[in-house]
């Protein structure tokens, strides 16, 4: 019989919602044995005054056992200070950062077969003069990563970013056709050897509105998109491109392509998340490892009020069980 995985899960920033979501987990069935990285008590806190029981099973303790509904496996990791719900605290941002160092070491040593990520706080881990541009960035530097792309999937689409948290007037000159191929490098390896799909069906969009227009709108698609696109096409893979962006999202188009590259974030993720918010998957190819993650923030405001949805971290899991089920499996064509 197939092993079912066993999966950690980072709660995130303390005083976010990603405690509350991983309270949720308690009470749903999954197709993963669950390993929440938190600090325990944090998470008891959360459940009361959520008003949900929560029984805490430590790990790897009391070994893996078949918890029953109400019930989760933690792999404790101790806040620097108490957390309360809405109030950010530079002093955790350490603490933040380490459960993201256990998750990973535990799947590089196969005691997990996947991690995935609840929301973390940029500013205020920043605040406490550690510089951290988000899960991506830290997870490619901790596991040594030597080129990592960031993809979200949801709505039927995957949508992968040339260039993601960089700001709007430093895109331009952040798009090289050497980190191009590079990034469809890594996307047309993991859709191979993390999905399955034996010939990967790509989409590059341009840059410029109208992709530049032949070059009137903007020269980047002539001199960096266009060359990089057609020097993969000669070595025989499926690579469109560039694709005008406000003709390409629609079900017509997008129905011929396993991937989307766009060239920056909010070119290509506000039509995913419109399609699936709160559903929506992230994840990051490249690395050693499985990671997916959730599609949405921290959202202070509702930490501890029981109105956060948990959608988009129960199909995180369910997403990184299938990755983690696809290792096993032969690709598949399409």
């Amino acid at each position: 019989m197939r092993r079912t995985p066993l999966i950690a899960v980072t709660a995130g920033e303390p005083a976010g919602i990603g405690p509350d979501l991983c309270v949720e987990l308690a009470r749903r069935r999954l197709p993963a044995r669950i390993v929440v990285v938190a600090d325990r008590g944090l998470l008891k806190n959360r459940s009361r005054a959520l008003g949900m029981a929560l029984r805490v099973a430590d790990f790897p303790a009391t070994g893996i056992p078949a918890l029953r509904a109400g019930a989760l496996m933690v792999r404790h990791v101790p806040l620097a200070a108490p957390a309360v719900a809405g109030r950010l605290d530079p002093a955790n941002s350490g603490y933040v950062l380490r459960t993201l160092e256990v998750a990973a070491n535990g799947c590089r040593e196969g005691i997990f077969d996947a991690m995935v990520t609840g929301p973390a706080q940029k500013s205020v881990i920043n605040d406490a003069g550690i510089a951290f541009s988000g899960h991506t960035e830290f997870l490619a530097g901790h596991t040594g990563a030597k080129h990592v792309v960031m993809m979200l999937v949801g709505g039927g689409m995957r949508i992968a970013l040339a260039t993601t948290h960089v700001a709007l007037k430093d895109v331009a000159r952040n798009i090289t056709r050497e980190g191009l191929e590079r990034t469809l490098a890594v996307i047309h390896h993991d859709l191979i050897g993390r999905f399955a799909i034996t010939r990967p069906r790509i989409a590059v969009t341009g840059l410029n509105p109208h992709a530049g227009e032949a070059g009137y709108l903007g020269r980047e698609e002539v001199e960096i998109i266009a060359p990089v696109v057609e020097r993969l096409r000669l070595r025989g893979w499926d690579v469109a491109g560039p694709l005008p962006a406000d003709t390409l999202f629609i079900p017509g188009r997008l129905k011929h392509y396993d991937c989307v590259l766009a060239m920056y974030h909010d070119q290509g993720l506000p039509v995913l998340k419109y399609a699936s918010f709160g559903a929506g998957v992230n994840v990051t190819l490249g690395l050693p490892i499985i990671r997916t993650s959730v599609d949405h923030g921290t959202a202070l405001e509702l930490a501890g009020t029981g109105k956060a949805e948990a959608g988009s971290l129960i199909e995180a899991v369910r997403f990184a069980a299938r990755l983690a089920a696809c290792r096993r499996r032969k690709p598949r064509s399409g």
